[in-house]
């Protein structure tokens, strides 16, 4: 089957008549469109080369007919069809590093490298054609026919698209050829696998995960999405929109833009439907930042389509956009082909291929001249195209009125013209000759080779692949470059800004980069303060969002029906706060920190307890203190006037007993002062119980003593062997007992210890005894109210007694207080939180002591002291009608 058959049957397309096939080096002929072409550059003249290295580019932009397609012949389409010098800087990238090895004697003594460029035109129908033709070097051949020749073609640097780059694969996997594409591309699973393809730059996935990043960075949470479409655009949109639910960003519109196919055959009313689709992305979405995804041509339709809608549109809108363009978007080569302006452009960001600036390069461009080779007919048409000029020799002659000298210095030329900055795609040529270059030389290092296979010229394409895959070498702009496992160069890409100057030049200026490599949260770096955004933004680093941020004490809420991204804002919850603008939810302080009133910052609680510096532990502590002292006061009396009759009448050792029991129970009130520490939490409970429970078992015995004697008076009563100390102190001892008992049992199972109360109050902490379970406090207290109980009853049904100074009287009313005080405490304690509960319990032992006190001992004070004259036996006595 002959390559014609083949193409037209395996790729369904036209048979190619015509095709241009440049050679640039010296002394090799080649014939292209029937006739010899001899082209060389300017370098020191070698040993016409061993190995030839080929190049598929797209030099030339041809306006061609699009239905009717005819190649032009010769080289005249150089002089018919607009030349790219952008492109062509390419091929001089490609000849500058292979002289730079050439005359470098420390790699490849004694090898030369020589390289011939085929032009596709950037038409996919000629791209197999081209591929053939530098393999098998030949006009006309036939496929899998080895022909004999001279050259032998170690590799191809091809690809500027990703199209170019999967098409030319094909082929050359089948002759084993090692291919180093050189443009930006997605990544495909069928190219895995393939140990001849090369990629010189990263895929296009760390390019969507650094639009992803820098949107991030400058916080652009609502973007428009333009996008090619095809298959390359949808598998975009895809990454890139999975990458923004990750990041929380949202895509304001997604608008697909025709690739070329369509564009050329879309009907006049879809171009209408589509303008009028931008019109409203462009002035009524509020999205600031545009994402386009495409190449040259699919940028250059976008472009053409929003000029023509820029006459209506709002300046403020239009004007007030950010570009965020690729790497396989080159501005300044479609400004080149459009004859509109681009300032709705200025201040845009874009990927590009890294490059680094290579001081010999531009000393090669300056000493480029076409007069150095007279047969080098590209170049002479290069020359007159960039100084719109001509040589006295033109064929056909121009219709510039200046005449070329060829001195003229590719310096002065501006850069939009010509830009004498190797651009990333010239870069990654540059590397892709150079790791070709040290592939041979680490082969001809290699044992596993022969040296004479090199010399002799017999070293197959596909031995290079394992000398390329574990390539490792340092290039003259001192970048280390290497292949990873997947065949791609560790590379990166240049964040650029561009800036349209007055007289619509252009500029790209680097300020940033995205590097894979570098650590987590540093995928790009940018250098914002570089950035010159458009003038409808002051200056001022331009923001895109849905809805307008939520302060600081606000969280987001989502509206019903729309993106995440659009939102309205409600304050954060009691105890909770958002210290950052834009939340997605409030959170909650930590236990020992409380929310401000704007709930924007946690405050630590301040730790407290009943201290006695406050007010109220003063109060209290002064209670305690002045009834301990009137105990003490009492107890005195009673003791110097222990003698009397009514000291006596009264079971004095009982009341010494009640007395200090009563002075026990006004100092144990002390113990819940002050700052809880775990002796005292251990103590004071106990101590509080049975110094009660002591003195209500004193009353509860001098109430049943007052009715046992009483009752030992009746004629022929058997009371009377109940009548003295033994009955009373068995009382004591017994219900003393019983409590002792259940607060030894609390302490040794149970053991109270200080705690932190860290939620009752939202500003305080509050140090507390921790004296769980509350069934034991409620235990003690309960069998306090037992005896309280009894004591009552007994002093209720004896307060008739005849005695003119009846006891019970008073210790009924002492009960009743008591009982009324610790009634109330219950709902007091349990509704009350932190050390106001410790405040309630302290007055309750303070408040019923004092009662007691109070209602048994005040009147007999008061006769011992104020009235003696009723401190008589016949007085008490005294038995009244």
């Amino acid at each position: 089957m002959t390559p014609e058959m083949y193409l037209k049957r395996g790729r369904n397309v036209q048979m190619v008549q015509h095709m241009i096939f440049l050679l640039m080096f010296p002394h090799l002929v080649c014939k292209a469109m029937g006739r010899t072409e001899q082209v060389s550059f300017p370098h020191e003249s070698y040993q016409p080369g061993h190995y030839i290295i080929g190049g598929i580019t797209s030099q030339l932009i041809p306006h061609i007919s699009l239905h009717n397609f005819k190649l032009p012949p010769s080289l005249e389409v150089l002089r018919t069809k607009r030349m790219i010098s952008n492109f062509y800087q390419h091929n001089l990238a490609l000849a500058f590093a292979i002289n730079e090895i050439n005359k470098n004697t420390k790699i490849l003594a004694n090898i030369s490298l020589g390289f011939c460029i085929v032009d596709s035109y950037n038409q996919e129908k000629f791209f197999y054609h081209s591929v053939l033709q530098v393999l098998l070097k030949s006009q006309r051949f036939v496929l899998n026919y080895n022909y004999d020749s001279k050259k032998n073609v170690i590799a191809v640097i091809a690809g500027l698209t990703s199209d170019i780059s999967f098409q030319v694969a094909d082929i050359l996997m089948m002759y084993k050829v090692a291919q180093l594409a050189y443009g930006s591309f997605a990544p495909e699973r069928r190219n895995r696998h393939n140990l001849s393809f090369f990629r010189m730059t990263l895929n296009e996935d760390h390019q969507v995960q650094g639009i992803a990043s820098l949107l991030k960075y400058f916080g652009w949470t609502w973007i428009g999405l333009f996008a090619e479409d095809g298959d390359k655009g949808e598998h975009f949109l895809i990454t890139l929109e999975a990458l923004f639910s990750q990041n929380g960003i949202c895509s304001a519109f997604i608008q697909r833009v025709p690739h070329r196919e369509q564009q050329r055959m879309n009907a006049w009313h879809k171009i209408f439907d589509l303008i009028e689709r931008l019109n409203v992305h462009i002035t009524q979405s509020n999205a600031s930042i545009m994402v386009v995804y495409g190449d040259t041509l699919t940028m250059k339709w976008l472009s053409n389509l929003l000029s023509a809608e820029i006459d209506r549109c709002n300046k403020k809108a239009c004007d007030g956009k950010v570009w965020i363009m690729t790497a396989q978007i080159d501005v300044a080569l479609m400004s080149q082909q459009l004859k509109t302006k681009l300032d709705f452009f200025q201040g845009s960001l874009s990927f590009n291929l890294h490059s680094m600036e290579i001081s010999t390069f531009q000393n090669f461009l300056q000493h480029l001249k076409p007069g150095q080779s007279p047969q080098d007919r590209i170049l002479k048409v290069f020359w007159e195209d960039l100084f719109k000029c001509e040589f006295s020799d033109s064929q056909p002659p121009l219709k510039y009125t200046c005449i070329c000298t060829g001195e003229e210095s590719m310096e002065s030329l501006p850069s939009l013209t010509f830009d004498m900055a190797m651009s990333g795609q010239s870069y990654s040529i540059y590397n892709a000759v150079h790791a070709v270059a040290h592939a041979l030389h680490s082969a001809a290092l290699s044992q596993a080779i022969p040296r004479r296979t090199l010399g002799d010229k017999r070293l197959q394409p596909w031995q290079l692949h394992f000398f390329l895959q574990g390539i490792s070498f340092n290039n003259s702009a001192g970048e280390t470059v290497s292949f990873n496992a997947e065949g791609e160069v560790d590379s990166q890409f240049d964040i650029t800004n561009l800036l349209i100057f007055p007289n619509h030049t252009l500029k790209s200026l680097k300020v940033g980069k995205l590097d894979p490599k570098s650590a987590k949260g540093k995928y790009i770096s940018v250098n914002k303060d570089a950035i010159v955004w458009q003038t409808a933004f002051n200056q001022m680093t331009p923001h895109s969002v849905c809805s307008e941020y939520c302060q600081p004490g606000y969280q987001k809420k989502k509206k019903e029906g729309k993106k995440f991204c659009c939102y309205d804002c409600a304050p954060c919850a009691e105890g909770k706060i958002s210290d950052q603008k834009d939340m997605n939810d409030c959170f909650r302080c930590s236990e020992d920190q409380y929310a401000n009133e704007d709930h924007t910052v946690c405050i630590p609680k301040v730790i407290t307890f009943l201290s006695y510096d406050e007010p109220l532990g003063i109060s209290l502590a002064s209670a305690a203190l002045l009834s301990s002292l009137t105990t003490v006061f009492v107890l005195g009396t009673f003791i110097k006037h222990r003698d009397t009759p009514i000291v006596k009448a009264n079971n004095w050792d009982l009341s010494y007993i009640l007395l200090v029991s009563l002075l026990l129970c006004f100092l144990c009130s002390v113990l819940f002062l002050g700052k809880p520490k775990r002796v005292t939490c251990l103590l004071r409970q106990p101590t509080f119980g049975m110094t009660f429970s002591m003195a209500i078992s004193c009353v509860l015995a001098k109430t049943v003593t007052v009715v046992v004697a009483f009752m030992a008076t009746r004629p022929g009563s058997n009371m009377r062997k109940w009548v003295g100390k033994r009955l009373a102190n068995s009382i004591v001892l017994c219900c003393f007992f019983i409590q002792a008992i259940i607060c030894i049992g609390w302490i040794t199972i149970f053991p109270p210890f200080t705690d932190l109360d860290k939620h009752s109050f939202t500003k305080y902490i509050i140090l507390e005894c921790n004296e769980d379970p509350i069934v034991m406090f409620f235990l003690v207290l309960g069998y306090m109210g037992l005896l309280s109980v009894i004591s009552f009853t007994v002093a209720f049904l004896a307060r008739n007694l005849p005695e003119s100074f009846n006891e019970a009287k008073f210790i009924t009313f002492s009960m009743l207080v008591f009982c009324s005080i610790w009634l109330a405490f219950l709902p007091a304690y349990l509704s009350t939180k932190g050390k106001n509960k410790v405040a309630v319990e302290i007055f309750s032992i303070v408040a019923s002591s004092a009662g007691l006190l109070s209602c048994i001992f005040v009147p007999k004070c008061y006769i011992i002291l104020l009235k003696s004259e009723l401190n008589s036996k016949e007085q008490l006595t005294k038995r009244k009608n």
